[in-house]
Order: structure tokens, then sequence, then C-alpha cells
């Protein structure tokens, strides 16, 4: 049952008929597994926390620098050297106290992962097959996203609950021989908020089961046009992981 203290702080959710009080209710009794706690991983992270999500675990094993505050929200001049499961963990647990957090600042290499849903807030290929995998294996949902430059991208990769539903093997077969990480071409700060905001909304709307999740869709963002599309996925009958 919700408290009067978050009836109160859910009020602007619990007014809306797609979610109401049962869906602040779900969101309290999920628990979600993130991988990666920078540009992506971090804000995705704090809006989940504003919405009542009941347990995170947070998985990353980097230290935040300077170079990240241009994006990474979630951290300031005072958490130079901190530990960014950490840190991040800190500034969640002081938005919403009652959040259950699990702290992991190590790399993820494939251990089980506590969280009923799963985020991929990464920017290596590796790990992203390795979620894929890991998420088709347990039947558990992955909500994707990624930035660089100026464009991002968000999808709900669900082939481990959904028989006809893509996976990212399905999109992404191998690491493309032209791929470039933030690092090496840089990124819009804002555009990596906009692929986080809509990886927080992914998760909310999977857990309430309100709207129509990005599952076989691939939304794009344009943060130098200022437009965004959606391209259709379909499953790959000769994937890796899926075929």
């Amino acid at each position: 049952m919700l408290t009067a203290e978050e009836i109160d702080r859910h009020a602007r959710h619990i007014m809306l008929k797609e979610i109401g009080g049962p869906g602040v209710q779900k969101l309290k009794a999920a628990t979600v597994s993130l991988v990666g706690a920078g540009a992506l991983g971090g804000p995705c992270a704090m809006y989940l926390a504003a919405a009542g999500i009941g347990g995170l675990e947070i998985w990353d094993d980097d230290v935040v620098e300077r170079s990240n505050l241009q994006r990474q929200v979630q951290f300031n001049e005072s958490d130079l050297g901190r530990s960014k499961a950490q840190s991040l963990s800190d500034t969640l647990i002081a938005m919403n106290a009652s959040l259950d957090v699990r702290v992991r600042p190590d790399r993820w290499n494939g251990e089980d992962l506590a969280g009923g849903l799963l985020i991929d807030a990464t920017d290596n290929y590796d790990t992203r097959f390795a979620l894929n995998r890991t998420a088709i294996a347990s039947k558990r949902p992955l909500v994707h996203g990624a930035a660089a430059g100026w464009t991002g991208q968000v999808s709900t990769f669900a082939r481990g609950v959904d028989q006809n539903a893509p996976c990212y093997n399905c999109w992404v077969p191998e690491i493309p021989p032209d791929a470039e990480a933030c690092d090496e071409v840089g990124v819009v700060g804002p555009v990596t908020g906009l692929v986080s905001c809509m990886m927080a909304l992914e998760v909310i709307k999977l857990v309430t089961g309100a709207g129509t999740p990005l599952i076989g869709r691939l939304l794009l963002v344009d943060g130098l046009g200022g437009g965004a599309r959606t391209l259709n996925l379909r499953r790959d009958a000769a994937c890796r992981s899926c075929g």
C-alpha cells in the first residue's frame, strides 16, 4: 500500500489514468539493474528514483572525471575521483530515501543481475551483446540507449518475453567497422539527456503497462536538426543470439 507521503509525492502520476495508484504501486514493487552510471545511466536512474522505483542495482567501475561534468549532470565538482556507482547511489537516496540501492562499483562481466528489468547504458559493444544474451536467457526486457555527436537512439529489446520481438543482435549482428565512442567523436550533453529521459520513460511504460514501449522499434534523435524518427526493426531468423 502507498503511504500518505507517497500519495502526496506521486500525486501527478496518480492523476494520470494510464498510471494511477496501481501504476505507482507497480513502480514501488519493481527492481531494475542498470549497467553504466554515466551520461545515460545517471539521469535515467534519477528519473526512476523520482518516479518511485523500488529497487535499483548500479554497475560501473569508473570514477568521476572533470570531462564527465559536461553531460553527466548527476555529478558535481565535489564528486571528482569518486566511484560513479557510489556517487550516483548517494544522489538517488537523497532524492528518495525509500529507494533500495545495490552498488556494484565493478565492470559487469556476466554475473547474475538482480533487477527484474535491465538497462543498457554502456558505450561498449561487447557489453551490449552480453547484456542482450542475458536478457534473452533470463526472459527479461532490455532497455537500450546510446549517443554520440549530435545523435542518439533508444529501443527496448524484448526477445526474452516476446517471441516475435527482435533482439539487439538482430539489429546489430556484429561490431560496426566504423564504430566510434563519444570519447573519440565528442557528444552534446543535452542529447544524452534526451536519450536518458526516453530510457526512463521506457522503463516506466514497461512497469506500469502504460502506452506502447519501443519494442521492435528504434527511436533516432537528431539534436543538430531538431528532429526525431522511428524505425521498425525485424527479427533475424539467422541471428546468432535468438535465431
